[in-house]
């Protein structure tokens, strides 16, 4: 490589640069945590309260209707994955970082606390998609080929922007 060419003059560092990223890559920082002093005077780097986590479970229908957004801190919602044409997953994320969209005043608020899978495979936010809480879970059988995609687009979209806390049983 000559650096007469003034392409490759100006190429050379930003390829130093990459090779050096490469080589020696930056270390995360941690992020800067409240401290309490112990007795002694010595700091203790734990933070004073520990922030809520969530926790990978199993949900039942009662159970996810409870994380809507009313009341809690939380709203949750669940999307299906089939395969074979069986039901693989009903899939529950935590979706509180959209809540001006699926909290209760939000434009998918209906879905929160709920089995979201239908009325995504329909892109139909009417009322009927939802299963009353009562009856048993949606088999979802009668959905096209179609339906099915777009649900699992849905699923794909939710998985890659929300956590995942659990799945509806």
């Amino acid at each position: 490589m000559s650096l007469s060419n003034p392409i490759n003059a100006a190429l050379l560092p930003a390829i130093l640069f990459v090779a050096y990223r490469i080589l020696f890559p930056s270390k995360p920082t941690a992020p800067a945590v409240p401290c309490t002093r112990y007795d002694q005077g010595e700091y203790n780097w734990a933070p004073t309260k520990h922030p809520k986590v969530a926790v990978y479970k199993d949900y039942d229908v009662h159970e996810l209707s409870k994380s809507d957004g009313r009341g809690t801190q939380s709203i949750l919602l669940a999307i299906a994955r089939i395969v074979d044409g069986r039901i693989s997953e009903r899939t529950v994320f935590d979706v509180s970082a959209g809540a001006n969209f699926y909290g209760p005043d939000g434009m998918y608020g209906n879905f929160a606390g709920r089995d979201a899978s239908r009325g995504m495979a329909k892109q139909s936010f009417d009322e009927e998609m939802l299963t009353d809480l009562d009856k048993p879970l949606d088999d979802l059988k009668d959905l096209t080929p179609a339906e099915i995609d777009n649900m699992h687009g849905w699923h794909d979209h939710f998985s890659n922007k929300y956590k995942v806390v659990g799945r509806l049983v």
